[in-house]
């Protein structure tokens, strides 16, 4: 039976990894000027950061429950939290081109 300790450690993990997709991919969409960088960078780089942190939160902070197989860990830490970060940025947030800067002074 799962506990509400290992659920709330789930939410963690889920809301952690998503705002950091979103992240990644606002960074790479502002710094890369291409029209496949920022995919091809997001879809490589991405689940590596996502795994990373998965592991590090629910290895030494022991968060989450265990979920059984593999695949299950695989799509609900690191596909669903990259989905729902990747689509956050692109549908939520506004391109990086019309987002106005003050111009930068220098000195």
């Amino acid at each position: 039976m799962v506990d509400v300790a290992d659920v709330i450690g789930l939410v963690v993990i889920l809301v952690v990894n998503s705002g950091v997709a979103a992240l990644l991919t606002r960074f790479f969409r502002v710094r890369l000027d291409t029209d496949w960088g920022p995919a091809v960078f997001i879809t490589v780089i991405g689940p590596v950061v996502l795994l990373a942190l998965t592991l590090v939160l629910a290895g030494p902070l022991s968060l989450g429950p265990n979920l059984g197989s593999p695949a299950l860990v695989v799509g609900a830490t690191i596909l669903l939290p990259l989905s729902m970060g990747v689509a956050f940025d692109y549908f939520w947030m506004p391109a990086p081109e019309e987002v106005d800067l003050p111009d930068r002074q220098v000195g």
